[in-house]
């Protein structure tokens, strides 16, 4: 994809109503997405391949406010990378990658998003043992969402 055409797409979605835009031209994928300096409340419904249904959070707001910032156990926290559903396990009726106890090395999968129909295995980026698993399997996380405390 040449320059003059990334630049007509990013003016498009600057001068739109539209929040995001992916283009796919033969190998070249590209994703544009505007940044906003007001964040927005957004719920993400996805449908699990299981066919089981997931009732959307009502709004994240009063959730994240009524927890307390000092009840967060100490330890390397690891944070959601993306938008997603987590799941604790590579299917449902596999074990779980990691429990409250286990003992992890830089780089051992802790647990999968799913994102737009794509499973991201997210790895530990720091050895220790899991402390506490703050997200429940099949629940939607948002960007930068506390996953994992490794003590």
């Amino acid at each position: 994809m040449d320059l003059r055409k990334l630049k007509t797409l990013i003016d498009l979605v600057a001068e739109s109503d539209i929040a995001e835009l992916e283009v796919t031209e033969g190998e070249s994928k590209v994703r544009i997405v505007k940044s906003s300096p007001i964040p927005q409340n957004q719920v993400v419904m996805m449908q699990p391949q299981g066919g089981q249904q997931y009732a959307p959070a009502a709004v994240a707001a009063p959730v994240a406010a009524a927890a307390p910032v000092a009840a967060v156990p100490a330890g390397h926290v690891v944070k959601s990378p993306m938008v997603g559903s987590f799941y604790r396990s590579s299917s449902p009726g596999s074990p779980s990658f990691v429990e409250v106890g286990s003992v992890v090395k830089e780089g051992d999968t802790l647990c999968i998003i799913e994102a737009m129909k794509l499973l991201n295995e997210i790895d530990a980026d720091a050895s220790g043992v899991i402390k506490e698993i703050l997200v429940e399997n099949g629940q939607p996380v948002e960007f930068g969402q506390p996953l994992f405390i490794i003590g």
